[in-house]
């Protein structure tokens, strides 16, 4: 048990299971009162049932602004204050070329993905900015940072995450809050797993299948990796950290990649008209 987040209250969407759970576990080690919204209802109340009396939990779908609303009033009511809101629940959303793309699954996965983050930061401000403190830190994606790695509608929304962080930071700075987010690679979770081997309990396989392609040899990705992020933001070791988004993905948004990048042995210099050498 340590207490980098001892006094402070958190607000964590999908906490039911993946680094939504993993964020509970980690902030409730460090000291941390946590309020855990999720969909999936037996499993969010296990989780807080197990973390003890320092967590509740309350069903919550982030689509529905009342939902989250409600969830933040829980962390006042429950434990006086809110010091944290980590807008994390999210989904894979719609699958397949734009051509395809129904709109239907489009605006449902948007309502997820960049509806329950703006609606997080619009009900956590109300509560913090009368304290003049607080972090808000939202999920988005190595997708949200560049192109290709995430179906349109999921790749849309992260990259709106990134740019509404920025902005919001920017607003509420002036009331002692920062805004934040996160941008993971795939990690060895069980939407991973659902998303690349149609199983959503194979998070054994997914992660040995990511520890093979990850550049950092030998290391998948882990929950608790975005969780540790996530404590970061959240304390107060990141309190002149504003507008910014961290990845966490061994550096494939840098550039690197599995097996080490190309040209990284020595040849002659290459020239012009296939010559080479000095």
């Amino acid at each position: 048990m340590g207490d980098r987040l001892e006094g402070k209250v958190a607000v964590i969407t999908g906490a039911a299971s993946g680094i939504g759970e993993a964020s509970a576990r980690r902030f409730a080690e460090e000291g941390c009162k946590v309020v855990l919204g999720d969909i999936q209802v037996e499993a969010g109340q296990a989780l807080a049932k197990e973390l003890g009396a320092g967590a509740v939990f309350a069903e919550c779908n982030v689509a529905v602004e009342d939902d989250v609303a409600n969830l933040v009033d829980l962390a006042v009511k429950e434990f006086g204050r809110l010091d944290v809101m980590f807008n994390n629940a999210g989904i894979v959303g719609a699958i397949g070329p734009i051509d395809t793309t129904l709109e239907p699954e489009w605006s449902a996965t948007l309502a997820i993905l960049l509806n329950g983050v703006f609606f997080g930061m619009k009900h956590a401000a109300r509560v913090m900015k009368p304290q003049n403190s607080g972090s808000i830190i939202s999920m988005s994606s190595v997708a949200g940072v560049t192109g290709g790695l995430g179906p349109h509608a999921y790749a849309a929304a992260k990259h709106a995450v990134v740019g509404l962080t920025k902005n919001v930071g920017a607003e509420l700075c002036g009331n002692g809050i920062r805004v934040n987010a996160i941008a993971p690679y795939s990690m060895a979770t069980s939407m991973v797993a659902d998303a690349y081997l149609k199983d959503h309990t194979a998070i054994d396989e997914a992660t040995q299948m990511l520890k093979d392609e990850s550049p950092l040899v030998g290391r998948p990705g882990l929950a608790i990796d975005v969780a540790n992020a996530a404590l970061w933001l959240a304390s107060d070791e990141s309190g002149y950290t504003n507008g910014h988004t961290l990845t966490t993905d061994a550096g494939i948004t840098s550039g690197a990649m599995p097996g080490g990048p190309r040209f990284n042995e020595y040849a002659p210099m290459q020239r012009e008209a296939g010559k080479s050498g000095l």
